[in-house]
């Protein structure tokens, strides 16, 4: 029996024509079968010396994070010292723990410029890491598993009765240091189901209290909407909007399923039912249209349409979304600043115009980093109605209710610096 045996596309490709057997291709690379040239062998060699320092990078990092769940850890501890039983009372509902709690995450947040619902987490999950689940503490400092297998296996461990935590931790610690953080959720679920002493019933009753939907904005004029949903009702949905999708598919049209999916999906949450169906629409938009200065004098290159709580979209879209609008609010702009002048004369109550003015000129609510619609936000005195604090632009701003709350429950302090900027003290002292 022959021990050649006939050349790979590999070979082919990496070998010259008429190249002697054994011989390297260009770039060090020998063929198939050949032996490694010295250059092959030192690039080889670089690549394992950077390999072995990447590694060693996120070993650092893991122990990184774990000192930064201790330091957080800290900061709740010294903010619930700080609201002890002195500071509860009528005009502090709140608890000590939920205000502490509450301080915690938005003076990380702001201090660190990240959501404060990502703060809340990182709160919530060193304060589990320190003082519930040691075990993963230390091997997340000594490196073992990443911030990402630890926190999988705290959100997991989160679900558990605090009586089973420990159990949990020493079956799904092992599995978190030799598995990728995908493949380790899973397992670590499959754990959890084995570990909990509740009923699959009893937890679903409770955990249909997190149904909800949220939208993300992303590139290019698109965004993401998301619905969390008992398991049946979601792959029921899912199911009967692909059933549709492929029964709309044909030969004159292009778009692919997952197109046919998507749009059949917007359609009959917009319009309750088909385009097919030649029904009209079931929503109509309400479009603020802003309209500069210069515009109005004959100057060109207007600033792009924007759709409220999103962002700049495309003209054509804007277009489109007018056309089937009911009512068109005016608002004049400043050429270079943008900041709004006027809202017109159709529209004659003064509370309404000037919320409409301060919705426009908002956006968000005003917290540090708080992304939430100025549109389901509150209308918030600075200073307080009952002292002496007037209604007017420069006393009114969009606060969300978390944040409300938060600054007449807490020490977190606002006041107006002038040409709709907000500054906002926190308990620490930080400014922002």
């Amino acid at each position: 029996m022959s021990t050649t045996s006939a050349p790979t596309a590999a070979t082919v490709d990496t070998v010259p024509r008429g190249s002697a057997p054994g011989t390297a291709a260009p770039g060090g690379i020998a063929p198939s079968g050949g032996v490694p040239s010295t250059a092959a062998a030192v690039v080889d060699s670089a690549i394992g010396t950077v390999l072995d320092t990447i590694v060693e990078v996120e070993r650092l990092m893991a122990s990184l994070s774990a000192y930064r769940a201790v330091a957080i850890d800290e900061v709740h501890r010294l903010a619930l010292a700080a609201e002890g039983p002195t500071r509860s009372g009528p005009g502090r509902p709140w608890s000590p723990t939920v205000a502490a709690r509450r301080v915690a995450a938005s003076e990380l947040a702001a201090a660190t410029r990240i959501s404060e619902r990502e703060a809340e987490q990182l709160v919530a999950d060193s304060a589990s890491l320190v003082h519930s689940l040691p075990s993963t503490l230390e091997a997340l400092r000594a490196g073992a598993v990443s911030y990402r297998h630890a926190s999988i296996l705290v959100d997991e461990a989160r679900s558990l009765p605090d009586e089973a935590w420990a159990a949990f931790e020493t079956v799904a610690l092992p599995e978190a240091q030799s598995r990728t953080p995908g493949g380790f959720r899973q397992r670590a679920r499959a754990l959890r189901e084995r570990e909990h002493p509740a009923s699959v019933t009893e937890r679903r009753r409770s955990a249909e209290e997190s149904r909800s939907v949220f939208v993300e904005p992303g590139r290019d004029g698109m965004a993401w909407l998301t619905a969390h949903l008992p398991a049946e009702q979601a792959m029921g949905a899912y199911r009967r909007i692909t059933d549709i999708a492929t029964g709309l598919g044909g030969s004159d049209d292009s778009r692919t399923l997952t197109q046919r999916r998507a749009d059949v999906f917007a359609d009959l949450l917009i319009d309750g039912v088909l385009p097919q169906t030649g029904a009209g629409r079931g929503v109509r938009a309400t479009v603020l249209v802003t309209v500069p200065a210069l515009t109005l004098l004959g100057g060109d290159a207007p600033p792009p349409a924007a759709l409220e709580g999103y962002g700049p979209i495309s003209d054509d879209v804007a277009r489109r979304l007018a056309a089937h609008a009911p009512s068109f609010v005016r608002l004049l702009t400043h050429p270079e600043t943008g900041t709004v002048l006027s809202v017109g004369r159709d529209r004659y109550a003064v509370p309404r115009d000037l919320k409409l003015w301060l919705r426009v000129r908002d956006e968000t609510c005003r917290f540090p980093g708080c992304g939430r619609s100025a549109a389901h936000a509150d209308l918030d005195h600075t200073v307080d109605w009952q002292h002496e604090g007037a209604t007017r632009h420069d006393n009114l701003a969009h606060v969300c209710e978390a944040h409300h709350r938060l600054k007449h429950q807490t020490d977190w302090r606002v006041s107006q610096a002038g040409g709709g900027a907000l500054e906002w003290r926190a308990p620490s002292g930080r400014v922002y």
